[in-house]
């Protein structure tokens, strides 16, 4: 009986965090059960980015810098067939490509991607919104992404058979227009009283505007008791809920393809 009551707590309290319908709840609740992990996600105001990075002690000045760049057609034919293509160039790091569908239906999984250790199902969540997505992935060599963006080689090469197979037949991926980069710096942190490291992401953009997104992962299994828990500490950490949300996908794919 302890054991019901702790569930149930623990559920209302993530759901002060998801803030969803009794619907949309049921069916994130119902997806973890087919997702490898989950991603919870919380973009704070802009109006209180420096009051959260001060209160998290977190000083980008020494965190090592990434380019995102997303590809897509100009009239963004891949965001309207929910696929995303991504690429990533890391300072000190391998660079990766990434391919997903979102959003995605587990049921709809091919025999091929579920034999593949380079696909992933996950979910992102956030107030207000979830998501459910297939990732496919591939880690690159170091300066991979900037040595293809130079016109070394074609972007394919950057990207599996795999990868390219999700892509919509109409399109080839040498075709697409390359929206960015936005500049993200990343660290993360351990706020006091969680049992789990939380990142701080800071995208910037060229018309000086910034997402500071706060976000851990944990398995799909987890997600209800993470989720209480990371309501509680923002929480205490004084961290706004209930502000606007949006994805950096997005937002990227909107301010490039605006310039």
């Amino acid at each position: 009986m302890q054991a019901l009551i702790d569930a149930g707590a623990a559920l209302s309290d993530a759901q002060r965090f998801w803030r969803l319908p009794d619907g949309e709840l049921d069916r994130l609740l119902a997806s973890t059960h087919r997702a490898d992990h989950m991603e919870l996600k919380l973009v704070v105001p802009s109006s209180a980015h420096d009051a959260t990075c001060a209160a998290l002690g977190v000083d980008f000045a020494g965190a090592r810098a990434r380019k995102v760049y997303y590809l897509d057609t100009s009239d963004l034919m891949l965001a309207r067939h929910g696929v995303v293509a991504r690429l990533r160039s890391h300072a000190k790091r391998p660079d990766d490509s990434v391919v997903k569908l979102r959003p995605f239906r587990s049921v709809d999984l091919p025999e091929r991607l579920r034999r593949s250790k380079h696909f992933t199902v996950e979910v992102d969540t956030m107030p207000g919104k979830f998501v459910c997505s297939g990732v496919m992935s591939r880690r690159l060599r170091r300066h991979d992404v900037q040595k293809t963006l130079k016109g070394s080689r074609p972007l394919r090469a950057l990207f599996t058979q795999e990868q390219r197979a999700l892509l919509p037949a109409e399109v080839r991926i040498d075709d697409l227009t390359i929206f960015g980069p936005a500049e993200v710096r990343r660290l993360k942190v351990r706020p006091k009283g969680a049992d789990f490291r939380l990142a701080v992401e800071r995208w910037a953009y060229p018309d000086d505007s910034s997402i500071l997104e706060l976000s851990t992962r944990c398995t799909a299994r987890a997600a209800v008791p993470t989720t209480a828990k990371l309501a509680s500490v923002l929480r205490a950490y004084g961290i706004d809920l209930n502000g606007p949300q949006q994805t950096k996908t997005g937002l990227t794919l909107s301010q490039f393809r605006a310039r």
